[in-house]
Formats: structure tokens, C-alpha cells, sequence
């Protein structure tokens, strides 16, 4: 029904903000992530939204990005998580992360946002994983750097972070913690595993 609502954020109480747009204060439900990052009140700003209705109520949840959407919309497809509990997980973790622990089958961290245990976590990884590609959680670039004679992707760039990733989770880091290292890598044409591992894991010495 609404793509997106544009204009002055005007008021904010606990994780709900009120936009005003077309003489109307829009009622939006968000995450920490879009709190954490309102402009000051009477500035514009421009949330993608999903309009929920319930028996009870009709709800707008406004993100940032279509990406964040798009994410919320894909929790909403797993059994046993609604509006409030993929509104939670949104907050307790950015979207990236719990895409990183999707893709990572961090079960263990995604059971830590509220309201979600670790059968849900399970059955929401079961439900998202072959949906959330390493394309996704990867930094934009990582494997698709210039190769000699034109532009493309980058031979075995992508083969050399999910190496990289393996190699950090047996030497006992989490899978989300190896994702989060790996993504943070600058990476460069011919890069071996060994120099994405070595340069990951001065990420993870902090």
C-alpha cells in the first residue's frame, strides 16, 4: 500500500517516530538502527515502509533502506515471527549482522534478541538461508574487482572469504565473528586466503 513517507520527523517515544507528509503525522514503528540515526526533529527524512494489519490494529514499520525492508519482510515469512518479534531482532542486531549470522548459522546469536529462543533461531535460519547469499554479507566489491583486459569479478575472490571464514571459526572464532572480520577486509585483485586471513584477524585483535 505505501512504498515509502517523506517528510519532517516530528516527534519520537520508546521505538515509534511520527513523520509528517501530506498534512498527516504518520504513526512508524522502527527499529534501534533508524533511532539511532534521526536527523534533529523538524528535519526530513524518508522511511520504506510495511503496513501490517491485524485484527487489533493496522501498523506502519518504516526502515532506512529497502535492504532493511527487505530483511524485515523475509522475517515475517518464518513461522512463529510477527511484526514485533522481526521489529526486536532488527533492533537487538543490525540487519547486516543477522544476515551475517543467517548466513554463518549463528544460531546461538541470533537467540540472544528478545522474545526469540534457540528453536526459533534454528528455524529461522532454516527458513532465510537459502535466501541470504555470501554476496549479501560480503563487503561491496569483495569479488568484483577489475581483472586484466576488463572489469569483473575477480577469479576465486569470493572462494578465498568463505576459506577465509573457516580457517578464523576453526581457530575457535564464532561464525558471525569470522563473517564481521572478513567483511571488514579491503580487499585487493589476486588477494590469497592467507593475506584475507591475516589481514581479518587484526580485526578481531580489537
Amino acid at each position: 500500500m505505501f512504498s515509502y513517507i517523506k517528510g519532517p520527523f516530528t516527534e519520537v517515544w520508546e521505538d515509534k517516530i511520527v513523520v509528517e507528509a501530506g498534512g498527516i503525522g504518520w504513526n512508524i514503528c522502527v527499529p534501534a538502527s533508524v533511532l539511532d540515526r534521526l536527523p534533529a526533529v523538524g528535519q526530513e527524512v524518508k522511511l520504506y515502509t510495511s503496513f501490517q494489519v491485524r485484527e487489533d490494529a493496522m501498523t506502519l514499520y518504516g526502515f532506512f533502506s529497502r535492504q532493511d525492508l527487505k530483511m524485515f519482510n523475509q522475517l515475517l515469512g518464518v513461522s512463529g515471527i510477527g511484526p514485533k518479534a522481526a521489529l526486536g531482532l532488527l533492533s537487538a542486531m543490525s540487519p547486516d549482522d543477522l544476515r551475517v549470522a543467517v548466513i554463518s548459522e549463528d544460531a546461538k546469536a541470533i537467540s540472544r534478541a528478545p522474545g526469540i529462543g534457540p528453536k526459533t533461531a534454528k528455524r529461522l535460519i532454516l527458513d532465510l538461508k537459502d535466501k541470504i547469499s555470501m554476496d549479501d554479507v560480503l563487503p561491496a566489491g569483495f569479488g568484483a574487482g577489475t581483472v586484466p583486459g576488463g572489469a569483473g569479478a575477480a577469479p576465486g575472490m569470493e572462494g578465498a572469504a568463505r576459506e577465509a571464514v573457516e580457517a578464523l571459526t576453526a581457530l575457535g572464532y564464532s561464525p558471525t565473528e569470522a563473517t564481521k572480520a572478513v567483511r571488514q577486509v579491503e580487499i585487493a585483485d589476486g588477494m590469497s586466503v592467507e593475506a584475507v586471513l591475516k589481514a581479518s584477524l587484526k580485526f578481531l585483535a580489537f
